[in-house]
């Protein structure tokens, strides 16, 4: 039954489950330098990012028809994931990543509707907001490998840096997101300086916007509570 027309709790997203997901976005971030201490890390990535892409799917389930949408755009990450330890195919890579891009896209459109659908603060819809802002960061590092995937040298890099695959994306996109601009990647063609521009944009608003609605609603939940508790 809906209440101001308000979609019931479970509905859009399964309640609680944000928290998986934003402990294995965290846990991809903290084990990035493992790179420069064991030489075989990359498969402790790969498997975060597995559960990443369970969790995420997990979280829209209620639907089952989004739950199959997010079936089928995993899939392709996965593939090209885990055949990379057998052979690499710069095509099959391409795929993959294109895929990561309209998945991820995929699941923040569902996660802010939760969001901006709900009227009471609780622990779960904060931590769905940091899942959000964290899978925006990893959906345009995946735009940005992308980028130099199809035209090499988008990207620069001061030396005695090289330019890596996943782990430099990822930090960029980071770095980007949040406006520190460390300087030491930057975008070096037309296409990967506008991808960088609308991040950091968006990034920005997306804080401000979200960050205003949360206190608004929490305002409005209390006064709602204190009138209840004085007519009582």
């Amino acid at each position: 039954m809906q209440q101001n027309g308000r979609p019931p709790p479970g509905r859009a997203i399964v309640k609680g489950r944000f928290f998986s997901l934003l402990v294995f976005l965290l846990i991809m971030l903290a084990i990035q330098p493992l790179d420069e201490v064991i030489g075989w890390y990359r498969i402790f990535v790969d498997i975060t990012i597995t559960a990443i892409l369970v969790s995420a799917i997990n979280a829209i389930s209620q639907k089952k028809t989004h739950a199959i949408v997010g079936i089928l755009l995993a899939m392709p990450v996965l593939v090209s994931i885990w055949v990379a330890y057998f052979f690499t195919h710069p095509r099959l890579q391409m795929a993959g990543i294109a895929s990561g891009i309209v998945f991820f896209v995929f699941i923040i459109i569902l996660c802010l509707r939760f969001i901006f659908s709900r009227n009471e603060i609780t622990k779960d819809l904060i931590a769905g907001a940091a899942v959000v802002y964290l899978l925006a960061a990893v959906m345009w590092a995946h735009a940005y490998r992308l980028i130099e995937m199809i035209r090499p040298g988008s990207f620069a890099v001061a030396l005695p840096q090289s330019l890596g695959e996943r782990a430099s994306f990822l930090y960029y996109s980071f770095v980007t997101i949040t406006t520190l601009g460390y300087g030491d990647i930057f975008p070096a063609t037309t296409a990967a300086k506008s991808c960088a521009i609308l991040e950091a944009v968006i990034g920005q608003l997306y804080l401000v916007i979200t960050v205003a609605w949360l206190v608004g609603n929490h305002i409005s939940q209390s006064l709602a509570r204190k009138s209840g508790s004085d007519k009582s």
